[in-house]
């Protein structure tokens, strides 16, 4: 299998986990969504990681491909058998998806990151503030009636805990950290699912990866040992996205 987009992005972290814990190996073309070529266009089209390549099989949306790793290789399974709960999953994978995409990547990320590493722009202040104190906290307001004071959201490990935790890595990334007075069940929660193994694995690549110009990140990663494709996808002039989130 071969996944499409860089370590750095909590839609790709959440894949890589899935195939981590279903013990699938895999190559990883790590490009910036934003510096891909037309061939990347092709394969998808709003322009968005990650994208798995199956054989015969090309899919984009981490939430699809999650699920067709789940059909495939159903063990360990990774969405619960109630029904209930299987589908208060796929709500909370969305709810990470959507909602703390927009506010964890798109209003934070975006302006500490890519911003000014990609577009050359320097981060809106204001904008910053409000997400940081009006945003975030809503965010974090939802998550802290959701989550368990102990283990996992329904017992056993499931796609809801892998999709919530990944942004809080990128948040950290941002230096944001979440207030352990005010919202401690979600960052206990938080630092449990991180410090997985299949989290942590990824660990090393990614604090490197935040380290390097953006042009060097892929032979930094050769360095490093990490299982890269032969080819790219990549291209050298940035180009944004049909679609924001």
């Amino acid at each position: 299998m071969k996944i499409i987009g860089t370590y750095l992005s909590p839609y790709v972290r959440k894949v890589l986990v899935v195939l981590d814990l279903k013990g699938l190996s895999y190559e990883i073309d790590p490009i910036i969504p934003f510096l891909g070529d037309e061939r990347f266009a092709g394969l998808s089209p709003l322009r968005r990681i990650p994208v798995l390549i199956d054989g015969a099989v090309t899919l984009s949306d981490s939430s699809i491909i999650c699920q067709y790793l789940e059909d495939r290789y159903p063990k360990p399974a990774l969405y619960p058998v109630d029904l209930a709960d299987r589908a208060r999953a796929r709500w909370l994978e969305e709810y990470a998806d959507t909602r703390m995409g927009e506010v964890f990547i798109w209003q934070l990320f975006n302006q500490v990151a890519i911003n000014p590493y990609v577009w050359g722009k320097k981060p809106d202040e204001a904008a910053l503030a409000k997400t940081t104190t009006e945003e975030m906290p809503q965010v974090l307001d939802y998550l802290e009636a959701q989550v368990p004071q102990q283990g996992f959201l329904f017992g056993d490990l499931s796609i809801a805990d892998i999709s919530i935790a990944a942004f809080f890595r990128n948040a950290a990334f941002a230096r944001f950290r979440v207030d352990t007075e005010r919202w401690p069940l979600t960052a206990a929660f938080a630092g449990r699912v991180l410090g997985l193994e299949a989290f942590a694995r990824l660990k090393p690549y990614e604090d490197r990866l935040m380290r390097t110009p953006i042009p060097k990140h892929r032979s930094v990663l050769t360095e490093m040992g990490a299982p890269l494709t032969s080819e790219t996808y990549a291209t050298v002039t940035p180009r944004r996205g049909i679609m924001r989130i």
